[in-house]
Formats: C-alpha cells, sequence, structure tokens
C-alpha cells in the first residue's frame, strides 16, 4: 500500500510539469502564428531553416535521381539510331517538298507568262512540253509532247513567251521532234525590226549566240539592233523576235562584217513551248477535214446539204450552164 502511493505521489507532479509544457509551447506557437502573419518576422527563420534542411534534402532525393540518370543513360544505341534516320527523313522531305512548291512557283510563272503571250500572238498555237533534249553537245535537239494527232506538220514555228526557239523536223503519231535555231544545221530568214534590212541568222551550236554572216560592211545594222522573222520562206510568220544584236565588226579588208546576235529566248532552260498553226495551213487544214467529212456522209446528207445552198450560188450555176450552152464546141456562140 505503501509503494503504491509512493508511486502516484511521483507521477502526479509529472504529469503536472508536461501538462503545462504543452500549454506553454501551444500559447507560444500561437503567438508566433500570429506575429508571422501580421508582420512576416519569422521569413528569415524559415529561409535560415530551408538552407540548413537543403542537404538532407539532396540526401533524401539522389537514390531517386541517379536512378533516373542511370535508365535515361542506358537507352539503346539502336534507339537512337532509329530516332536519328526517323528525324533526318522528315528532314529531306520537308526539303524536297520544299523545292517541289519552288519548282511549282516557277512553273506557274511560266505558264502564265505563256498565257499572256498567247493572247499576245494572232496565230492558232497550242501549248507543248520538252519530253527530252538531245544529249549530243553539237546537235540541239528536243522531242515534245504534241504529234500528228494532235495537227502537228513538219516545219511548224516553235516559240515561248521570249521569242522563237525553233521548228518541228520530223512528226509522229504522239510525239513530235525538234530543231532549235542555235543548231549548226539551222538557218533563219530574219530581218532588222529598225529599217527592215533582211538577212539570215545561223546557229552556231552556242545557246546564247547566233551569226549573221551574210552582212556586207556597209550594211546599216548596230549593237541592240533587234531582229524579228520576216516571213520569208514560209516556215515562220513575220514579226516575232529571234534575237538581239550583240556585236558588230566591220573589217575593212573582208567583204562581210562580223555581226553575232543573243538569241531572245533562254534556249537551254525552255521547259514549255508554243506551236504556231499559220493561217494558210490552218485553212487547208480545215478545207481538208470539211472535204473528208463530206465524203464520210451519207448520199441523202449529201444532198441535203447541196439543197441547202444559197439561191444565188444556184443561180450562178443556172447562168454558167445556159451560157455554155449558148457556146459551141469551137469557142463560138450557137447561131
Amino acid at each position: 500500500m505503501a509503494a503504491a502511493k509512493s508511486e502516484r505521489s511521483h507521477r502526479a507532479p509529472h504529469s503536472q510539469a508536461l501538462g503545462l509544457r504543452f500549454l506553454l509551447l501551444a500559447a507560444l506557437s500561437i503567438l508566433l502564428l500570429v506575429v508571422d502573419h501580421r508582420n512576416n518576422h519569422l521569413d528569415t527563420v524559415r529561409k535560415a531553416i530551408g538552407a540548413t534542411v537543403y542537404p538532407l534534402r539532396v540526401l533524401v532525393d539522389a537514390p531517386v535521381s541517379t536512378w533516373r540518370w542511370i535508365n535515361e543513360s542506358s537507352v539503346s544505341r539502336n534507339e537512337l539510331e532509329l530516332e536519328n534516320s526517323r528525324l533526318n527523313a522528315e528532314r529531306l522531305l520537308t526539303y524536297s517538298r520544299l523545292q517541289r512548291y519552288s519548282a511549282l512557283e516557277a512553273e506557274n510563272s511560266r505558264l502564265r507568262a505563256m498565257l499572256d503571250a498567247t493572247e499576245r500572238v494572232q496565230n492558232r498555237v497550242r501549248i507543248a512540253e520538252i519530253m527530252s533534249v538531245s544529249a549530243n553537245p553539237y546537235r540541239h535537239v528536243l522531242v515534245i509532247n504534241k504529234g500528228s494527232r494532235d495537227g502537228v506538220y513538219d516545219g511548224q514555228a516553235m516559240i515561248d513567251d521570249l521569242g522563237v526557239i525553233g521548228q518541228v523536223i520530223e512528226t509522229e503519231l504522239l510525239s513530235a521532234q525538234g530543231i532549235l535555231i542555235s543548231d549548226p544545221d539551222h538557218a533563219l530568214p530574219v530581218e532588222v525590226n529598225r529599217n527592215g534590212l533582211r538577212t539570215i541568222a545561223v546557229g552556231m551550236g552556242e545557246y546564247d549566240r547566233l551569226d549573221l554572216p551574210f552582212l556586207p560592211n556597209n550594211a546599216d545594222i548596230r549593237e541592240g539592233d533587234l531582229l524579228v522573222t520576216s516571213g520569208l520562206g514560209g516556215a515562220f510568220p513575220a514579226g516575232y523576235p529571234v534575237a538581239v544584236v550583240a556585236s558588230v565588226l566591220r573589217v575593212p579588208q573582208e567583204p562581210f562584217a562580223e555581226v553575232s546576235a543573243k538569241p531572245a529566248a533562254a534556249l537551254n532552260q525552255v521547259r514549255e513551248l508554243m506551236l504556231i498553226w499559220q493561217e494558210d495551213v490552218a485553212a487547208i487544214a480545215g478545207d481538208e477535214e470539211a472535204r473528208q467529212h463530206e465524203d464520210d456522209l451519207p448520199n441523202d446528207e449529201a444532198d441535203e446539204i447541196a439543197e441547202k445552198e444559197p439561191d444565188d450560188n444556184r443561180d450562178d450555176k443556172n447562168n454558167t450552164a445556159a451560157e455554155e450552152s449558148e457556146i459551141g464546141p469551137g469557142g463560138q456562140a450557137d447561131e
């Protein structure tokens, strides 16, 4: 009994001391909260405590960060190479699309210029595309994607939006072969636009040069003169730009002057060109088509077409028949 009383008497002061400490700590906490809320006097203390605790945080986070770094560093080389290859492929694809867009933009500009030139041309024209160019450096020959099925004929003129390019030399069903004016075997009748002086422009095998070898020393020609087609020879209609005189050299001992010209068209950069149908050739082609159409018609339809002729034509035919009946076989009128 005495031992139990002594134990209770020993615990009572200890429990009272704990309760007093709790009350003091609670009161101190409330006081610190009020003071910090109003005036923020404890910011410096919090910063100091955070700086002190930071090494502990690093130590605690070290295993996790180390494991993450090991995982990132252990990525296989194959995966990196595959990703690198994919990125390179995407880059090349993007560049190719950009180049295609540039090519389409340039083609659009050329076609717009071609259409504008078509509106200025008086003859019937048709646009053709170049399929191939001869690999022989001494022959300036190309192949276009229009042939006899499209009405292309041998000797037909070819131009672009800047000037004369050449002419057709061989026609097939679906394609045609053309020769440029710069070919050594090509000669083109031209005239000086300033004064009408006529001469021949001969190709020299160079895309940027034509020679005029048949001009005498006293010919009225100068640098900068525009050479246009003269219309002679029947292949090229008159008035289309051919070249611009680049140099004129007169040698007193020689009968002819040395004259060279630069073609108006960029012969080595042509992608599309225009084929010109002259009016007489187009008219002949139209008459042949009409004649073939009439030959294909049945007899009844041909009679109907004959009945639809104007009355004046029939009267003229009747008058002609009457006059022939009055004139005898000897060319004299019957009495």
